[in-house]
């Protein structure tokens, strides 16, 4: 009730005390984001550890780990490429936090403009692959988390490698001039 006066200017705490309370809610809720990212961690952790052991489960040097639902046999896709995707990610809660395939329609991005776990797993995908990818926090969103993604979260998606898209050469000065024939 103090603060709800305070917020409305009707009350008899002194600026001071209005500040450190505020201070002090802020602490509060910093302390319960941070034990959330712990538990968060902890639970990913146990999950990673677990998942590993699963058939068919293959690991990479970052701790990146996929299934090869199917493989294609298409062009795998480099760094500065951009490709055409479905996707569904989930939480290791099963909780879906996004789908392309909920929207109709694949999504279009570059290699490298995507998290660091996406960004190794399409560059060892050729196309027409479809993996299923259990991505660490560390190379998702980290301690921060993205909107309904929590802190230290490990996602999993289900990504289908539709199309790559070769980068674009560099393009030509505007002012050069095409190379004559030569004579016969």
């Amino acid at each position: 009730v103090a603060m709800k006066d305070a917020m409305a200017g009707k009350s008899d705490m002194k600026d001071d005390e209005i500040q450190k309370a505020m201070m002090k809610l802020q602490e509060n809720a910093m302390k319960k984001q941070q034990e959330s990212a712990e538990d968060q961690k902890k639970k990913s952790a146990e999950f990673l550890e677990k998942n590993k052991t699963a058939e068919g489960v293959k690991t990479t040097a970052s701790g990146l780990q996929y299934i090869v639902v199917s493989e294609g046999t298409g062009a795998i896709p480099s760094k500065t490429d951009t490709v055409k995707c479905h996707y569904k990610g989930t939480l290791i809660t099963g909780e879906q936090f996004d789908s392309s395939y909920d929207r109709g329609q694949p999504a279009e991005f570059p290699v490298g403009g995507v998290i660091p776990g996406w960004t190794e797993a399409l560059q060892l995908m050729p196309q027409g692959s479809k993996w299923e990818l259990y991505i660490p926090s560390d190379l998702a969103y980290g301690p921060g988390g993205s909107g309904p993604i929590p802190p230290a979260a490990t996602l999993i998606f289900e990504v289908e490698l539709l199309d790559v898209k070769a980068a674009a050469e560099e393009a030509k000065p505007a002012d050069a001039k095409p190379a004559a024939k030569a004579k016969k």
